[in-house]
């Protein structure tokens, strides 16, 4: 089966930095109006949608993190990425970034992680989706987040029919309900200079303090908001990652 058209933006010049959102609400657009141009003007700036999500192909299964580390894998080749590029991931997309860089550390230089979710099938978060679907997941967003996800017209019904879609039609859940904890021996032998950033709010906190303890050269930094970091805390988001990138 071949693999699903992913789309890529790119934009500014200099050493290469990959943004990988998280699932289900997660795409391109939530760095394209704020990380991404205050990067982009030191760095080469490279965004996909995940499989499934955003404007790429939707994927009948593959939502695991090996293949989704494949998928950046191929985005680093298409994109003709030849040196150690540094990833910045949100939820599910930190974890991609740790996958790759546990397997293959030669290809990554800085990490930041942001409001990772550790376990990855934590059922905190899946049951209310695979027990109210759509609704579940809405249910748990924050209300302003939420108003903004409802308020998009045909932007947002087209969203709302994706997350249907994924939650129902793929192995999304079942993908991400069979990923096994990252071990503190597997994190402990990262070599790379590593950001964590956690929303004060968020459930998270006990797992972005576990990553800053264990990984040797992480440090941990608290910004406003919960868990929807690009979203409820942009400007703290930005003056974090583009201080640690710039350094």
């Amino acid at each position: 089966m071949s693999a699903p058209a992913l789309n890529v933006v790119s934009s500014g010049q200099g050493p290469p930095v990959v943004l990988l959102h998280g699932l289900l609400l997660g795409s391109v657009a939530q760095w394209y109006f704020t990380l991404a141009p205050a990067l982009a003007l030191h760095h080469r700036v490279v965004m996909f949608d995940l499989r499934g999500h955003g404007r790429s192909e939707v994927a009948a299964s593959g939502y695991d993190l090996a293949t989704l580390a494949d998928d950046l894998q191929r985005v680093r080749a298409e994109q003709g990425i030849t040196e150690p590029m540094d990833l910045v991931g949100h939820s599910y997309g930190g974890l991609v970034a740790l996958t790759l860089a546990l397997r293959e550390p030669g290809w990554v230089r800085r990490l930041v992680l942001v409001d990772v979710p550790l376990p990855p099938g934590d059922p905190q978060w899946r049951r209310p989706i695979e027990e109210a679907g759509v609704d579940g997941l809405l249910a748990m967003l924050p209300e302003g987040v939420r108003e903004q996800v409802l308020s998009g017209g045909r932007r947002s019904r087209k969203l709302l029919a994706r997350l249907a879609q994924l939650a129902q039609r793929t192995t999304l859940l079942d993908d991400v309900a069979a990923e096994r904890d990252l071990q503190d021996a597997q994190l402990a032998q990262l070599p790379h200079r590593t950001l964590c950033l956690v929303g004060e709010e968020s459930a998270c906190r006990s797992a972005m303090a576990r990553l800053q303890r264990v990984i040797p050269e992480a440090r941990l930094e608290v910004v406003p908001g919960g868990h929807f970091v690009p979203v409820e805390a942009p400007d703290a988001l930005i003056a974090h990652v583009q201080g640690f990138l710039d350094a």
